[in-house]
Parts: structure tokens; sequence; C-alpha cells
């Protein structure tokens, strides 16, 4: 009797191992950096790199595994997945694999009876919640990345910071919007990130982004940025609708105007696939900052918008 776990362990995971591991060094990693990017030892990926691990023909050509070992070596070099990440969509292919695909053939190899039975494939949710909170914060980074890219950008952050979030799909509290733990700030001309992407770090542009949702629309990234008239004009000339609100007035007055655009139909049709971004903007009040908030379906929609519209603009 021989589980399908053993032939994960030790059929499927050395071979796994030895192509990430060749994958990374020709990236350019050096022998630690892979040790420390697997969480394997140095001893172990010099044996990978000599060839003292046998591998498996039918791993190493099975598409599936190329193309996870190939996204796994982008994201881990260009800094956009955590190891976190890694791990969870390397368990979630070998859930898959197991339930019939490589591993499933490996395992009938070793035990051809169990080819006779489907009662060895697993239930697995490979959308659970923490594979879908580590997919949205490698969204964030490589949108932060891109941001920090763009080249005056840092022109348009606010005194008080700018922050770019993005939420969980059912996103009801700032614990599931994700953004910059410091907020993006302006330091001698180049856009600052002060850290990882976190979920719950800002109260203020998650506010902003969940008053929106909580009012029908189906957005789940937002920014915020300088406000300038121009800025204004270039978002509504582009096609996007602009909303201004008081800061000043009583209540919620964010509330007040996603209210009013859902009553105005400023939201989704029923003929689009995604809500069409939109701008929302106060120029001040006492002792606060004029801010134009957009809002978007996506992290990339929202780049798209500040790199096509906002960045050729100075505050001149």
């Amino acid at each position: 009797m021989k589980f399908i776990e053993e032939i994960v362990v030790e059929e499927f995971l050395p071979t796994f191992r030895s192509m990430l591991a060749e994958d990374l060094r020709n990236r350019g990693f050096t022998q630690h950096e892979v040790a420390e990017a697997l969480g394997i030892s140095q001893s172990a990926v010099s044996k990978y790199a000599h060839g003292d691990i046998s591998r498996r023909d039918v791993v190493v050509t099975d598409e599936d595994v190329k193309a996870l070992v190939n996204q796994i070596g982008t994201g881990l070099t260009a800094g956009d997945m955590s190891r976190v990440q890694a791990l969870i969509e390397s368990e979630v292919l070998i859930r898959r694999l197991e339930a019939g695909g490589v591993i499933t053939r490996l395992h009938e190899e070793s035990m051809p009876e169990v080819a006779e039975h489907d009662g060895y494939s697993r239930i697995h949710d490979p959308e659970g919640g923490l594979r879908t909170s580590e997919q949205i914060r490698s969204s964030l980074r490589r949108a932060l990345r891109r941001l920090t890219n763009t080249t005056g950008f840092a022109e348009f952050i606010p005194n008080v910071g700018s922050n770019l979030v993005a939420c969980l799909p059912d996103a009801t509290t700032v614990d599931d919007v994700a953004g910059v733990p410091g907020r993006i700030f302006d330091v001698k001309g180049n856009t600052t990130v002060p850290g990882d992407p976190e979920f719950g770090v800002s109260e203020h542009v998650a506010s902003v982004l969940l008053t929106a949702r909580a009012n029908g629309f189906e957005f789940n990234s937002a920014i915020n940025i300088y406000y300038d008239v121009d800025i204004i004009e270039q978002l509504s000339n582009a096609g996007y609708d602009t909303v201004e609100f008081d800061p000043d007035a009583a209540g919620d007055p964010i509330q007040t105007a996603f209210s009013s655009m859902a009553s105005n139909n400023i939201t989704i049709s029923e003929t689009e696939a995604e809500a069409q971004p939109v701008a929302c903007y106060q120029t001040g009040g006492y002792g606060i900052e004029p801010v134009i908030y957009i809002l978007a379906s996506d992290t990339d929609t929202i780049i798209e918008i500040v790199q096509e519209l906002l960045v050729p603009k100075t505050r001149g």
C-alpha cells in the first residue's frame, strides 16, 4: 500500500524543487539566494545543480508543472510573489495533479489497482481565502512597481501622502482591503513606497472604496491623488464620471456623494462586464487638503489612468 502523499514526497517534490532551483539559477540567483527563496539547504541546491537528484521525466515535461515553475520564477525574481504565495500556488497545483494529473499517473504506476477507483481524489478549494489574499497583494506589488517607475507621479502625491488599495471580492471592512502601510510619499521628487502591501492598513482610502461598494459600485481598487482642476478636466474629457463632494457637509459626505451618483445612474450598465472608473473629489475645507479619489475595477486600470491622464501634467 502506497499513499498518494508518499508519491508527492518521493516522486514529485524532488523533481519539482530541482526545476525551481534550475529556473532561479538561470535567472541569476546565487546558490544562497535559491536556498533562501525555496527554503532548502545550500547543499540541496548544489545537488540539484550537479544533477545528483534523479528527476522524473513525466514531471519535467508536464505543461502545468512547467507553467507554474515559470510563474514562480518570474514572481520571485520580480518581487511580486511572496514565498507564501509560491507555496500556496504549489499546493493548489499538487492537489489538482492528485485529482487527475501527473501525480495521479505516478500513483497508478506505483499501485495499478487505484486506477479502478476515484476515492483517493481529495476535496480542495483552489479559491481559498489565503490564496485570494496573496493574489491581491501580488497585484498591488506589480501596480506599485509600475507607479514608482512612472516618471512624474510624485508630483501628484498630496501632502498627506497617497495610497493605492485593492480589496477582497466580498470586502465589507478595512481589514478586507490591502494597501501600503504608512502611505506613498514624495521624497525629493521620488515616489516612495515604505512597505509591502498589507490588509487593514488604509482606513482612509479603503473607507472611500468600501463606501462606493456599499452603494452598488463594483470597484475593487482606488487611489487618492493631488487635486487640480486641470486633472478633473482631463478625466472628464477622457469620458470618466467626475463628482464633487463637500468635505464640510453634515453627515458622511463620501456616502452622500456615492448615494447621489447611484441615484443618478452613474454606475455599471447591464451590458458592461465591469464598473467604469469614476473620480470623486473635493476642493478642500478648513484644515482639509483637496484631493481626488480614482476608483476602478482593478489596480491595472488605476495605473493606466494615472499614466495616461495624470502623469503628463504638472502642478504648475
